[in-house]
């Protein structure tokens, strides 16, 4: 029977319906599968960002080139991102898991026989559609799914898999390209992401709540040029110099698309046609986490981008030392997210997040004392306290934002969350890799010899780094319990 209207698009105040009561082993398989399918992808996120040096050889390709291999990641997540909110209402959990499985099993594929540059940059952009699905799909999924008086423990343990990937991708791609060529890190990839598939397909069996929503094409392109353009403008600013006009440009389109997509937004959510609904932002907590996740994402990924650079060019450490210097972060991450998961659903937010933002601001103005004579113990030191921090505030964000979500909404506040991160995260790689390169050529046509230039330049892109998250700081004092129900 043909549907009306009325049945089609719900008006955006119709009550939630209830949450899915699943048997506890039902529950530990989907939620199980989709935590194993994310840390894949976002381990795949950084993965290459040690192997880089060998692939340029390889392939012949410059490092600008090369350097492509995360921009057109980051670039496909931030275009994809927002567009899940609609893709959660529109297809099924189980129909978005196949597809952004298949989706990146594909995408590793085509990168493990890849001949060209060019061929491996598609493989990596097809891996990053699946990633965009993935994340926004694990946290909605445990919104909907886990009790709110277990959400802490949960996204702790969720956090583990956003924050540890990253941090634990040049580890394994360094033991890899130690020992074999980097076309290992994608040949182990593969059967691994093929295992975790027919896992899903097993366990995740949802009653489906997709709804027939017609999509707003003239959102989408907006989205696209919004957040594409800017990340790539963002991405693009070491080598500014060389074509302002096109830098210029690239920052002008995107902010006046970001503007129009917003108006836009707001328009269609009165009539529940949005691609992204913005009414999350009503909310002070959602709006402090938000930007708070920026500044600790982009942190992350410009110290994990930076670290290998000054150490192996700098240093002079093998690839193998820097990636088992970086594991007993992601280790300390791991124990502790679980743990600060549970203080967080005893005592709210502020138990959690607040500590987080202290060890993560100390984390990096300790790296502001290092030099290319300092031991790489106390690297690793450093690192554990970053770490540390980035754990407790990846999972006292993720439940205090989405917290303040009405459940109908948990699908655009988690695009939103994830479009965040991945905005902080390019933001940041590209200021600590700019201000180091930038710095660090003046000292070489200065005189000063390589170490000394690459470890003068990383000191700034650390004072920047230390000033954002103690900033940072002050705005965890804001994240409390906020909850609309």
């Amino acid at each position: 029977m043909a549907q009306t209207a009325a049945e089609t698009i719900p008006p955006p105040n119709r009550s939630p319906q209830a949450p899915v009561s699943l048997p506890t082993k039902q529950l530990v398989g989907i939620l199980g599968a989709l935590a194993l399918a994310a840390f894949l992808m976002i381990l795949n996120e950084t993965v290459l960002s040690v192997a880089l040096p060998a692939i340029m050889a390889d392939l012949n390709v410059s490092a600008a080139a090369g350097q492509w291999l995360t921009t057109g990641f980051l670039l496909t997540m931030s275009v994809v991102i927002p567009t899940t909110g609609f893709l959660l209402q529109r297809f099924s959990t189980r129909s978005l898991f196949i597809f952004a499985l298949s989706s990146f099993i594909i995408g590793t594929a085509i990168a493990i026989f890849a001949p060209t540059f060019a061929v491996l940059l598609v493989a990596r952009i097809i891996q990053a559609v699946g990633t965009a699905i993935v994340l926004p799909l694990l946290m909605t999924t445990t919104l909907q799914l886990v009790p709110v008086h277990k959400r802490g423990a949960v996204m702790g343990l969720n956090s583990i898999v956003i924050s540890v990937g990253p941090a634990v991708g040049p580890t394994v791609s360094g033991a890899i390209v130690n020992a074999f060529t980097w076309h290992y890190i994608f040949i182990l990839m593969a059967p691994l992401a093929v295992i975790i598939l027919v896992l899903g397909i097993i366990f995740i069996k949802l009653p489906s709540k997709a709804r027939k929503l017609p999509v707003d094409v003239l959102s989408v392109v907006l989205s696209a040029f919004a957040f594409g353009l800017l990340v790539y403008g963002i991405s693009s600013l070491e080598h500014a110099a060389e074509n302002p006009v096109l830098a210029i440009a690239c920052f002008v389109v995107g902010l006046v698309s970001l503007a129009l997509f917003i108006k836009r937004q707001i328009r269609l959510t009165r009539d529940g046609k949005e691609l992204l609904n913005l009414t999350p932002f009503k909310s002070r907590t959602f709006t402090f986490s938000v930007l708070l996740i920026m500044i600790a994402f982009g942190t992350l990924l410009g110290t994990i981008v930076m670290l290998p650079i000054i150490l192996e060019s700098g240093a002079g450490i093998s690839t193998l030392a820097i990636g088992m210097m970086l594991l007993p972060g992601g280790i300390a991450q791991a124990i502790a997210a679980p743990i600060f998961g549970r203080i967080y659903d005893r005592f709210g937010p502020r138990p959690v997040v607040i500590p987080g933002a202290a060890m993560l601001a100390l984390g990096q103005w300790l790296y502001v004392m290092v030099d290319s004579d300092t031991a790489l113990w106390v690297f690793m030191i450093n690192h554990i306290i970053f770490s540390i921090g980035l754990a407790l505030l990846m999972t006292g964000l993720m439940t205090s934002a989405l917290a303040t979500v009405e459940p109908r909404l948990y699908g655009h506040g988690s695009a939103i969350f994830n479009t965040g991160q991945q905005l902080g995260g390019a933001i940041g790689t590209t200021v600590f890799v700019t201000i180091m390169s930038l710095l660090s050529a003046s000292k070489l046509e200065a005189g000063s010899n390589l170490a000394h230039a690459l470890f003068s330049g990383a000191h700034v892109a650390f004072i920047v780094g230390a000033i954002c998250t103690t900033i940072g700081l002050g705005i965890a004092f804001f994240v409390k319990v906020d909850k609309q129900r």
